[in-house]
């Protein structure tokens, strides 16, 4: 693709870095950005800096925070004995989306997957162990996608905990098969958060 400006092809090349996000869709967004008020530009690249420099992440749960402890976590109103454990911080946002869950989360920050070189040590894992083992926990909800990795993740952290106190239930299977949670509606998640079943009943039968 040919520029006329340089700076225009700068702010291609940046843009078209985001996912989902090809050249013509960056020149597009570029030449948005340069026909708004000098304020608005200046404001967007305000928060996309702070965004990455002020970002912090929360002590007890992983989830995105702008404070020691999030939101979430701070709220005495939560029920601390329940808790959720969940891929990343999109998943958060969208069981929160659906007013269905009052207790606290725990965000791994990924999932099981040889394939791509993640083990269970790259991941938030021994801080949920040490988490169910010293707090008192009465469920463990396990809400990780239905995918390949999400179940390999759910049963590495089912093994973990099965001898502890605490009830391992997950997500009823509203959720399709390979389905990531983000993108499942509010009323399907909502359910699947609010109906969930103790983890053994979703492993398969063996006859």
């Amino acid at each position: 693709m040919s520029y006329s400006s340089k700076r225009i092809e700068q702010a291609v090349h940046e843009i078209s870095k985001l996912p989902g996000i090809g050249q013509k869709t960056a020149l597009r967004l570029a030449l948005h950005i340069l026909k708004r008020p000098e304020e608005d530009a200046i404001s967007l690249a305000d928060a996309l800096v702070n965004l990455r420099t002020k970002t912090i992440y929360c002590n007890k749960c992983h989830n995105i925070s702008d404070a020691a402890l999030c939101s979430i976590c701070a709220n005495p109103k939560r029920n601390e004995n329940l808790l959720c454990v969940v891929e990343d911080v999109r998943d958060v946002m969208a069981l929160e989306n659906t007013g269905n869950f009052n207790g606290l989360y725990h965000v791994l920050g990924g999932l099981i997957s040889p394939l791509d070189g993640v083990g269970p040590s790259d991941l938030n894992i021994a801080t949920l162990i040490k988490k169910v083992s010293e707090d008192s926990i009465d469920e463990v909800v396990l809400a990780l996608n239905t995918t390949m990795e999400g179940d390999t993740t759910n049963f590495y952290i089912f093994r973990k905990l099965k001898d502890l106190p605490a009830k391992i239930t997950t997500i009823a299977r509203g959720i399709a098969v390979g389905d990531e949670l983000e993108y499942a509606d509010e009323i399907t998640l909502g359910r699947s958060i609010a109906q969930r079943i103790p983890y053994e009943q979703s492993l398969p039968k063996h006859s």
